[in-house]
């Protein structure tokens, strides 16, 4: 079965959430028969073919970006070329010129769309899109969503419930590098012994203004690892606090996440709008065995961290009560391990990649074979 992938970035280029999940399933999907290739755009696109692990990359140059859509002309082409290959085409949803090509090029082959998020911050373009967003969701075989909770929630896939499954984000913890013995001695070196823990790229909607404030006047540490457009900002207004015990990492390797996720006491993830789909931080959280403080916005993070069970969920941009909940972790060490062990049975039983991989490709053979939905992919 050959399954071409198509998405406005990847590795090597970027390294978000979305990337992530495609290169999961790229290579966890190898051992069920499938091979995948992604395509995407890249401002150099030098070389244009390359191996990411165990599967093919095609990049192709993209001309300009507009709010926050990459663009290209050669795409057109090189489209066409490889979903003749293919046996399904895998969209990853959203990005509007993806559905030009579609359209444009008449490719004629099953499409399956995992739909990561809604468009939130460019409403005003969406009043322009949403007729050919919806033609492009109508004109899909069968959609994924990564929860009950994003489904339900979703205006923009209401109409399309009954071609929709629920299939989580997973991750392979054999991916994972192992920690040795000194990089550990180092961090401990830098940090105390309890702390807390943010991981992911500095963005807007990550709420990371409420959770500094949500600081002031403690003394709780805070390590926030990643960076991107907010960073200096967030830096001011830690200064601006006088917040002496929050640690600005930038990025870091994989090595040095996964030491930091092991050492946390909580990872605490404040993302306040709906462009937080999911939370894979919280997934490897979870992964890790780590108790999560996250925010309620009707999306895939209060899935993944179910309040009371795996942490807690506060409202969104609330700083007092981000406080508060770091306050009832930080001074219940007892519950805040069983929040722990909850979290890591939850992500055994729903959140690894064989887990997703076995039901993305049972949605594959069935949109081959003209199946409707597998009761099992629809129960979620």
């Amino acid at each position: 079965m050959r399954i071409l992938h198509f998405f406005k970035t990847y590795y090597p280029d970027t390294t978000g959430g979305i990337e992530q999940v495609i290169f999961q399933l790229c290579q966890g999907t190898r051992a069920l028969g499938v091979e995948n290739q992604v395509l995407t755009l890249s401002p150099d696109p030098h070389p244009a073919r390359l191996k990411v692990a165990d599967h093919d990359v095609m990049r192709v140059k993209e001309n300009f970006n507009l709010a926050s859509t990459g663009f290209s002309f050669e795409v057109f082409r090189q489209f066409k070329e490889m979903a003749a290959e293919a046996d399904i085409v895998h969209f990853h949803f959203p990005w509007p010129w993806m559905d030009l090509v579609h359209f444009a090029t008449r490719h004629n082959r099953p499409t399956v769309l995992s739909y990561h998020s809604d468009i939130i911050k460019q409403r005003s373009l969406l009043k322009v899109y949403r007729p050919l967003m919806n033609q492009f969701l109508k004109s899909m075989d069968r959609i994924l969503v990564a929860s009950p909770n994003y489904l339900r929630t979703s205006e923009t896939l209401k109409p399309f419930a009954d071609k929709t499954t629920v299939i989580p984000y997973g991750l392979d913890q054999a991916a994972y590098p192992t920690v040795s013995v000194e990089t550990q001695a180092q961090w401990r070196q830098r940090l105390p012994e309890k702390f807390f823990l943010f991981v992911g790229v500095l963005r807007y909607y990550k709420g990371l203004d409420s959770l500094l404030s949500a600081l002031e006047g403690t003394g709780y540490p805070l390590v926030i690892l990643g960076g991107g457009p907010q960073e200096q900002e967030l830096k001011a207004q830690a200064e601006k606090l006088q917040l002496r015990n929050v640690l600005f990492t930038g990025r870091l390797d994989d090595v040095d996440k996964v030491c930091l996720l092991q050492m946390c006491y909580a990872l605490v993830f404040p993302s306040h709008l709906r462009s937080e789909a999911f939370g894979i931080s919280l997934a490897e959280a979870s992964m890790y065995g780590k108790p999560m403080i996250s925010c309620e916005i009707g999306t895939g993070t209060t899935y993944v961290n179910l309040h009371e069970e795996t942490g807690l969920a506060v409202p969104p941009n609330a700083p007092l009560a981000l406080r508060e909940a770091m306050r009832r972790l930080w001074d219940n060490p007892a519950e805040t391990a069983l929040f722990g062990a909850n979290a890591r049975a939850r992500f055994l039983e729903l959140f690894t990649s064989v887990h997703m991989c076995d039901t993305t490709v049972q949605v594959y053979k069935d949109v081959l074979e003209g199946r409707p939905m597998h009761s099992l992919e629809a129960a979620g």
